[in-house]
């Protein structure tokens, strides 16, 4: 990261940050709903399929915010739509912490959704315009490793609400701290300036952008990063939306203890995200993706169902974390490069979020699972099948490493 970032202009490193602080405040809302998991399951008397519903609902509408949130930043521009989306997902997370039944918390996950998807479409391509193409894949993994800093603040917070607090009280003060990020609007506003290749475009309407991604020049990059995008989601969230439950549960560790094994997994997928963008820029995008699809599904298999004691489970965590970032931290400068100016804000936002609808249903998948299995291995099976399908589609895409984007839109 240091030697990207040495050589960075000014503008490039405002950038940075602000999507890195975005990212980071981001997961710390993302993962707090996992972990307060169990808190829900007691104080709205709901099973773990119903509890698995709540985070299927946020990735469902995820997928539309983000295919909107694409095509806002086409048609508004990438500075506006992230100011939008970041307040959007902010307040609808802080209203998370005063519902009163079920229902509502499902209603207000589904609002989350929209701006968490939007946010995500509009920080990828921000970064991937600003930052020159030779750095594109260590600076956009560096952004990515900004997941883990939010998660493992998550699980901080987490450990010392629940020791200290009832948790009826504990989950909605952690929702309550959601409201953070609504501030780093205020940095974006200042300090990030829109992109050479998108400031002087003929912007379509928000209505003839989202439906550019099936032009037939680019319906193959769209259906296959789709695939991509279910195979990515539906991994991470098979593995991530349980396992703090599945740590507890099936390996009765305290919250304490839990927190420790989550830490783990954590720094190591900081780790594999850095990692993965230098390898990305140095070994090309498919090949990374290749490496890290592989060694997930064969080290997710070994930590669920191997016959492993508590201290090698904290010690496999680590590969655990570090293989599990690289698929992630590949997505935004791969999805970037696939597509032409005009059009790239929705390209990047259908692919990745178009994975959100399907991968919706694996959380509720290993719920469902989990009553004739066991949690251990629903989360195993559901997520080595989603990675097998991020090597299926990553072999149908074009090597896109050190591309130039262009100054002007392309029209069909």
């Amino acid at each position: 990261m240091s030697n990207w970032y040495a050589s960075s202009s000014p503008q490039e490193r405002r950038t940075f940050w602000a999507c890195f602080a975005g990212w980071a405040l981001d997961a710390l809302d993302v993962q707090m709903f996992a972990l307060a998991i169990p808190a829900l399951i007691a104080t709205f008397a709901i099973s773990k399929a119903e509890a698995g519903a709540l985070g299927s609902i946020t990735l469902f509408t995820g997928a539309f915010g983000g295919w909107l949130g694409g095509a806002l930043a086409d048609r508004y521009g990438r500075v506006k739509a992230l100011q939008i989306t970041i307040l959007w997902f902010a307040l609808a997370t802080f209203a998370c912490a005063f519902a009163q039944s079920y229902t509502q918390l499902l209603v207000l996950k589904a609002i989350q959704g929209f701006g968490f998807g939007g946010e995500w479409a509009a920080g990828a391509v921000l970064m991937a315009e600003i930052i020159r193409p030779e750095n594109r894949g260590r600076a956009l993994g560096a952004v990515q490793s900004a997941w883990a800093v939010g998660w493992g603040a998550a699980v901080l917070l987490a450990t010392a609400v629940f020791a200290n607090l009832p948790q009826e009280t504990g989950w909605r003060l952690m929702f309550a701290a959601g409201l953070l990020p609504a501030l780093l609007i205020l940095y974006v506003r200042r300090g990030i300036e829109e992109p050479r290749t998108t400031a002087a475009q003929d912007r379509p309407s928000v209505v003839a952008a989202l439906a550019q991604v099936f032009r037939r020049d680019v319906i193959r990059s769209t259906l296959v990063g789709g695939l991509f995008g279910i195979g990515a989601h539906g991994g991470y969230a098979a593995l991530t939306t349980f396992l703090p439950t599945f740590l507890r549960e099936d390996r009765h560790l305290s919250v304490i203890g839990a927190g420790l094994y989550l830490a783990v997994i954590i720094v190591a997928f900081f780790c594999g995200c850095v990692a993965s963008g230098m390898l990305s820029d140095r070994i090309g995008r498919r090949a990374n993706v290749i490496f890290f699809a592989a060694a997930c599904i064969a080290t997710v298999l070994i930590y669920i169902f191997a016959p492993l004691t508590n201290a090698q489970m904290l010690v496999l965590g680590f590969p655990l974390g570090f293989f599990s970032a690289g698929i992630p931290a590949s997505m935004a400068a791969l999805f970037s490069e696939l597509y032409p100016g005009g059009v790239r804000g929705t390209g990047v936002g259908f692919c990745y979020n178009f994975g959100r609808v399907v991968s919706a249903a694996f959380p509720i998948a290993v719920g469902a699972m989990s009553r004739e299995w066991g949690l251990g291995a629903a989360i195993g099976i559901d997520a080595a099948f989603a990675y097998a399908l991020v090597l299926v589609a990553v072999l149908m895409l074009p090597e896109t490493r050190g591309k130039t984007f262009e100054t002007k839109p392309a029209h069909a």
